[in-house]
């Protein structure tokens, strides 16, 4: 326990059988419970944690692979049934500092927030320490996860260390949320939606220990930037008209519709110059600059709205 709150810590774990032991042996004394979730691994994971001898822990096997994010919803399903205050997130392959992990958990206990997670881009370590390539689809990812959920003070959206308070497990629907790669931004959205206040913790990153990632950056990048554009106007559908109204939802829609009216009819006219020979007019070109203008200030109107609409949400 800790600050009076029983702690649990999920550890989601798909061929991590040279590292979930040493991950498990590591987590501090102050943790009550540990769910194990092996996603189907075609190794000896799931042995290898119960050889740990640890009374605390407890292990899943699913029955078919379903992705990281069906694993952490499995142990959070799990932690939520037991009743557990805050229950964390740690990867199985020895990435996460365990003494960092009081961090995340003092702030969630005490009820200063209801999530938080690490954020590993603060640190003057990241550049060094983080293969390029992914430090690069991190930042990209994260400015777009600012957008597409609300939580403008948030960074490395793709860091899996994190904790969350049991009433803000209860709220959310588990049985929406995108169950691969994609999971902790969607998370952040549906957590925006609930009105869920967010904390980054500084978090130092930890490479070369053993660890082989499956990420395929130009795989996945793709995948996710198209859940956050769906994740997005669903926020707008769920949290400004549904539940309750704001009219940034007409400059977001304003925006970009004269924006993609804008972009298109200056491909139109461009085209038809080069390969058609016909002149452009003077009030056409008016009317193209006046299309992507209005469009780029309605949607920084709307960026603004939204950024203090979720202030409080700190």
């Amino acid at each position: 326990m800790l600050e009076g709150k029983r702690v649990a810590v999920v550890v989601p774990a798909y061929n991590e059988e040279l590292l979930v032991a040493e991950t498990l042996r590591g987590i501090p004394d102050f943790v009550d419970r540990i769910v194990v979730v092996d996603d189907r691994s075609t190794d000896a994971t799931a042995e290898r944690a119960r050889e740990v001898g640890d009374p605390r822990v407890h292990v899943i096997v699913h029955e078919r692979n379903g992705g990281v994010g069906a694993a952490i919803l499995t142990g959070y399903r799990d932690c939520r049934d037991e009743g557990i205050d805050v229950t964390c997130v740690m990867a199985a392959d020895n990435q996460m500092d365990p003494a960092e992990l009081v961090d995340f958990v003092a702030p969630v206990a005490r009820g200063e927030v209801d999530y938080a997670k690490a954020n590993r881009l603060v640190t003057g370590e990241a550049w060094t320490l983080i293969p390029h390539a992914r430090y690069l689809g991190n930042a990209v990812l994260s400015l777009l996860t600012k957008i597409a959920s609300g939580y403008w003070h948030v960074a490395d959206s793709q860091a899996g260390y994190t904790a969350l308070s049991l009433d803000a497990l209860r709220r959310l629907d588990l049985d929406r949320i995108y169950l691969r790669y994609g999971f902790p931004n969607d998370l952040l959205v549906h957590l925006n939606v609930i009105d869920a206040r967010v904390r980054d913790v500084p978090s130092r990153p930890i490479y070369g220990v053993g660890e082989v990632s499956g990420i395929r950056i130009t795989r996945v990048a793709p995948r996710i930037a198209w859940l956050l554009f769906k994740g997005f106007w669903w926020r707008m559908k769920e949290k400004y008209v549904i539940r309750d109204f704001h009219p940034l939802v007409f400059f977001y829609v304003l925006g970009a519709l004269m924006t993609v009216a804008g972009v298109a009819l200056g491909l139109i006219v461009a085209c038809s110059r080069l390969f058609l020979g016909n002149a452009i007019t003077t009030p056409t070109i008016v009317l193209v600059a006046l299309l992507l203008i209005s469009g780029t200030q309605f949607t920084l109107f709307a960026m603004w709205f939204d950024q203090e609409s979720n202030k409080d949400l700190r």
